[in-house]
């Protein structure tokens, strides 16, 4: 080393690089709190390959059908748009702190000197 160059912690990226993590986090609730409503109603591939071979009306329901958030929606927001966009903000915001825990767990703890 030329004696200029500095070993910088996890804490200290972090904290230069808050603006960003910020603006990301909140283009993320945008993305899904609101545009998330005008994604395709089309199927998804599964369905549409069970549509096109004819094997759709053996469908069931999977065990978690009747969860609060089955379905792209909220169970109890009537408003379709309202129940996207819950839905959307709840699942950034859970990715965000599963994310934030997980990173901090398998972050490098400076190694103490023995000396």
């Amino acid at each position: 080393m030329d004696g200029k160059t500095r070993i910088r912690s996890w804490r200290f990226e972090v904290l230069a690089n808050r603006k960003f993590y910020i603006i990301g986090f909140v283009v993320s609730l945008f993305l899904a709190g609101v545009v998330s409503f005008y994604a395709s109603s089309s199927p998804d591939g599964l369905e549409k390959v069970a549509q096109d071979i004819g094997f759709i009306d053996t469908a069931k329901d999977h065990t978690n059908a009747d969860s609060a958030l089955a379905d792209y929606g909220v169970k109890g927001i009537d408003n379709e748009r309202a129940s996207v966009g819950v839905a959307g903000i709840i699942g950034v915001i859970g990715t965000a702190v599963v994310a934030g825990i997980g990173f901090k767990l398998i972050a490098r703890k400076p190694k103490k000197d023995g000396n």
